[in-house]
């Protein structure tokens, strides 16, 4: 789907789902609904204005969190009886209502998760099916994985450009300092992973998810090894391409344009930076059996990956949220419990070490909404619309809120071959 089809599609979905429906007696039911389950608030506090009206909402335990939202439309209240969460964030993109700050409204509701649960069951249930029946069609298998990824990353690198930094690392980044900034954080993020692994010189490094090139370019620049990295995307082939010929690493590295489940051969090491978050809880254990498959009886793997805590990875492996309806199509964050089953049922994989920066992707995503605001005129100039604009606001909020409040995560896990010896050397991060 084009740029311009995918913009088009999401601005007629939210006025088709918007109608001439305020001032009727059910939706004054559905907004004291709302307000009433807004009363039972446990942390922090929400001011909400709406036509004059104001109403507070205040948590009987601590918090810091002051949180205020102002309803344009009354439509909102219907969006979010009827959709819960992902109605919420409908009705943002649709401007029906807006915040201060809406990284602290993301915080205030995820510190108070079993408000947004009651809402998910209660009228917000009868849309549920569909939402899972959208969510099941884009299932990763060969195809699917291609459509997912044309869905996000084929936006265009002109696109990303514009909220990324120079390293076009679409991942967290590493602050050892506060005054780090994106670009350094990227590159500590990248050296990080390279001494983990111990790379050298007569290594041979294949890498499952290329991005737009540079861990593939760093590796073989600064280590010397023969990196051979993999992407479905045509957009990150093409800029990848020009990027490692351009830097006369042609010889050093093999981009292809395979799915996982395609390649071949032996090596020394493999890197997966972000990139399991695709795969679907399906094909978890498909990844592990292909990633053990590619490596040396010593073989070493770095693999980065956003997570989810233990206790509610079974719910939301199942459930459809804004990130699985609007940005990533497909997508799954595992738990480390997760990663560690797969693990254990498919392959001869051992986990040595884990170190886990939740608060570090807090830091870049919110590095990354600066850099998009900054260039709003940028991103019209390419033709995306106020209601996109809105919706990649929500997103960097909504997952830099998330990493906030740690219901979500990010972690390194460093995973070895039977037959692998780790060096007794310990990789202090400072969080």
């Amino acid at each position: 789907m084009s740029k311009s089809a995918s913009v088009r599609k999401l601005t007629q979905h939210l006025e088709n789902k918007a109608s001439h429906r305020r001032g009727t007696l059910f939706s004054k039911v559905l907004k004291k609904a709302v307000l009433k389950q807004l009363n039972h608030l446990q942390y922090g506090q929400l001011t909400l204005t709406d036509s004059g009206e104001t109403h507070h909402f205040m948590g009987n335990k601590r918090s810091d969190l002051v949180v205020e939202i102002n309803i344009l439309n009354n439509e909102f209240y219907w969006y979010i009886a009827l959709g819960g969460s992902i109605g919420a964030a409908e009705s943002y993109i649709n401007d029906y209502w807006r915040t201060p700050d809406l990284t602290k409204v993301i915080q205030l509701f995820a510190l108070n998760q079993s408000v947004m649960d009651s809402m998910e069951t209660g009228l917000a249930s009868f849309t549920s099916p569909i939402k899972k029946a959208f969510h099941w069609l884009n299932k990763n298998t060969h195809k699917g994985s291609k459509s997912n990824i044309v869905a996000h990353y084929d936006l265009g690198n002109d696109f990303f450009k514009l909220f990324l930094d120079p390293t076009m690392m679409y991942s967290s980044g590493i602050f050892y300092q506060p005054d780090d900034t994106m670009e350094q954080a990227s590159t500590n993020k990248l050296e990080r992973i390279c001494t983990r692994l111990n790379l050298k010189p007569e290594d041979q490094v294949i890498e499952i998810g290329t991005g737009w090139g540079n861990f593939a370019m760093y590796a073989a620049k600064h280590y010397g090894c023969h990196v051979t990295t993999t992407t479905i995307s045509e957009e990150q082939y093409a800029y990848a391409k020009q990027q490692i010929d351009n830097a006369g690493l042609s010889n050093k590295i093999t981009l292809l344009k395979q799915d996982y489940r395609e390649l071949t051969g032996q090596y020394d090491k493999l890197v997966s930076i972000e990139m399991i978050e695709a795969v679907g809880h399906q094909y978890f254990d498909t990844f592990f059996s292909k990633c053990s498959a590619l490596l040396k009886d010593e073989g070493e793997m770095l693999i980065q990956a956003i997570t989810i805590s233990d206790q509610r990875f079974n719910s939301a492996k199942k459930d459809v949220d804004f990130i699985k309806r609007y940005i990533f199509p497909g997508s799954c964050i595992p738990s480390i419990n997760a990663i560690s089953h797969s693990l254990t049922k498919s392959s001869d994989l051992r986990m040595t070490n884990m170190d886990d920066f939740g608060m570090h992707y807090a830091r870049t995503l919110n590095e990354w909404h600066k850099s998009f605001k900054s260039n709003i005129q940028a991103v019209k100039a390419q033709g995306f619309s106020d209601e996109f604009i809105r919706m990649w606001e929500y997103y960097f909020s909504y997952c830099e809120g998330g990493f906030k409040e740690q219901v979500i995560s990010v972690s390194q896990l460093h995973l070895v071959k039977p037959m692998a010896r780790v060096p007794m050397s310990l990789v202090a991060l400072e969080t």
